[in-house]
């Protein structure tokens, strides 16, 4: 059977220690990067420089900042109405793999070029190849199968002159995960994955329209952070990409020392520990993270 080490006592409400966004945003610093931050910022309830979290363009200018200031990212930017994702949180995921790396390694982070990661559906945003490779110098290569979002990881990291450490290469069915990708031959120290968690469009909807309603605030399905329907939802929902996910991994067990991915529901665990205990996974991890009150757990195994 798997060994299944749960890494965190009980589930965190802080980021990472390592993680560059642990304090509050200081806007300040972050318009003097940015100019065009200053026009959505604003006095809040607590006399704080903040932004309307709820405004999708807002989000994404701080993104901007954010990427910029602390990861030298000049270029950034995603077609429209594409997922924006929260930094700190994608920042946590790159912080924990690293000390997962450094297993085998004399318990020291690995880094340099030389650590190569998949990331799996990169999508339009590019953030996970962003913040890895500017944070530990790893180089990836991320895959997607929309052609829209495939162009626009492609031009991040054109504009930002990373094609030498930043593969972003099309994934030609959405059936498959690693198959297609994965070239004859070519290994990986970890592989990555941020799945889409809904199962169909009218759960997104349902629970955008839920979110609004306890905010107070009559917007209907509208989400604040975007996304499309392939990077929110999958027929059968998390629980069926994370079994298709497994069994592929294990088809390609020689490819990569280590497999993981973001789990957002607790419920998801189960069925995984027990597909990976099928497959007879050699070593399985859960590590729980959070930002703010968003609660989510990455799960890492390998054969």
């Amino acid at each position: 059977m798997a060994k299944k080490q749960n890494t965190a006592s009980g589930e965190k409400i802080i980021l990472h220690p390592r993680n560059a966004h642990r304090n509050r945003y200081d806007f300040a610093t972050l318009i003097k990067t940015l100019p065009v931050l200053r026009s959505f910022a604003a006095q809040n309830e607590f006399n704080d420089l903040s932004i309307d979290f709820t405004n999708p363009d807002a989000v994404k200018v701080l993104n901007q900042a954010l990427l910029k200031q602390y990861y030298g990212i000049n270029h950034w930017d995603i077609p429209q109405g594409f997922l924006c994702p929260p930094i700190p949180g994608r920042a946590d995921y790159i912080h924990y793999i690293a000390d997962v790396l450094t297993e085998g390694n004399n318990g020291i982070i690995p880094i340099g070029s030389n650590v190569k990661v998949l990331d799996i559906g990169t999508g339009a945003n590019c953030v996970y190849p962003l913040i890895g490779h500017k944070t530990y110098d790893w180089s990836f290569v991320g895959s997607e199968a929309d052609y829209i979002a495939l162009a626009s990881a492609k031009k991040i990291v054109e504009d930002n002159s990373l094609t030498n450490v930043i593969d972003i290469r099309k994934q030609t069915t959405f059936a498959n995960i690693f198959d297609g990708v994965i070239k004859p031959g070519e290994k990986f120290d970890m592989t990555m994955c941020n799945p889409p968690f809904h199962s169909s469009s009218k759960e997104v909807k349902e629970k955008s329209t839920r979110k609004w309603k306890n905010l107070g605030q009559d917007k209907g399905a509208e989400l604040n952070f975007g996304g499309r329907n392939n990077e929110l939802w999958y027929e059968g929902g998390e629980p069926r990409f994370l079994n298709k996910m497994i069994t592929e991994s294990k088809q390609f067990a020689g490819s990569s020392k280590w497999f993981s991915s973001l789990i957002s529901k607790k419920t998801t665990l189960d069925g995984c520990y027990k597909s990976l205990d099928y497959y007879k996974a050699a070593d399985v991890k859960t590590i729980s993270m959070s930002q703010g009150q968003k609660v989510s757990r990455i799960l890492v195994w390998r054969f």
